[in-house]
């Protein structure tokens, strides 16, 4: 039996942190990081059963073409996916009136829509960028055990020698998305092997008033290949993602909208458009 202390269980019977009941969960997830997009998807939504809020946690359940989706926000950052990604499991696939693990378990479809910056310069703005491989710069799946098992060494260790990886950093982790949610966009967006980086600033290469401890980060990771992969893009979440999805069995993804482009140094402000059409895409392909 799993303790209180490990599942903390809300008294009204739902999950500690995303108030999420079991029964309220959707066999599809939508993953948008700004809460304000959980309500631009709600507009597609037809029976929508409930819409609930806890801090940044903000989700919906209804169905789309009868297809039942929950669409949850899950701030910005590995972290709170971290949070997001475990309680998702426990609310599938734990009994919380036994506190035991149910013996059969459910694989949950879970598809991440963010936006992202390019680093290369053939990716244009307004692109789609699919993270077929998310490198995780952040740590999180190194305090698991099993991180090997979902890992892939020889990019890794190539990564790491062609960028001089310092060793104050953590040490990166390359994971594979859903075999079947990489099948479902490859013939609508771009192949992408996706940097999550553990900030904005720093993490992402930018300079403002601190100096970066590799300062010609940016140069080394777009000049990085290994067979034909190379690294498409920045964003800040979905190596958690497809790493712990790997660990407990579910069919997940990361879906980007190029909203500017770091090689150029050009930018699009004026974005929402094309995260409408990003959604649109989502909703049909989940």
């Amino acid at each position: 039996m799993i303790p209180e202390s490990e599942l903390i269980i809300n008294d009204d019977g739902s999950v500690f942190h995303l108030h999420l009941r079991p029964e309220e969960l959707a066999g599809k997830v939508i993953l948008v990081g700004d809460p304000g997009r959980v309500d631009i998807i709600s507009e597609y939504l037809e029976d929508r059963e409930f819409r609930r809020q806890s801090r940044e946690f903000v989700s919906v359940t209804g169905k789309y073409r009868g297809k039942r989706i929950t669409s949850l926000s899950t701030g910005i950052g590995t972290d709170n996916i971290d949070i997001v990604m475990n309680e998702l499991d426990a609310l599938a696939n734990i009994d919380f009136s036994t506190r035991e693990i149910r013996p059969v378990k459910k694989s949950l479809d879970i598809l991440r829509i963010g936006t992202s910056g390019a680093i290369q310069p053939d990716i244009p703005l307004g692109s789609f960028v699919f993270s077929h491989i998310s490198v995780g710069c952040d740590g999180l799946m190194n305090w698991y055990a099993g991180r090997d098992r979902i890992a892939i060494p020889d990019i890794e260790e190539a990564f790491k020698a062609h960028t001089g990886w310092d060793r104050h950093l953590p040490d990166p982790y390359f994971v594979r998305a859903g075999e079947d949610m990489t099948a479902r966009f490859s013939d609508c967006t771009i192949r992408g092997m996706t940097i999550a980086a553990s900030g904005f600033y720093g993490p992402q290469g930018r300079v403002l008033r601190m100096p970066l401890a590799m300062p010609d980060m940016l140069e080394r990771f777009s000049s990085f290949r290994f067979g034909d992969w190379r690294l498409t893009n920045f964003e800040m979440e979905g190596s958690a993602i497809a790493g712990i999805a790997a660990h407990l069995g579910h069919n997940a993804g990361t879906v980007c909208c190029i909203i500017a482009n770091r090689f150029l140094k050009s930018s699009n402000p004026d974005y929402k458009p094309q995260i409408r059409k990003l959604i649109e895409l989502a909703l049909e392909r989940i």
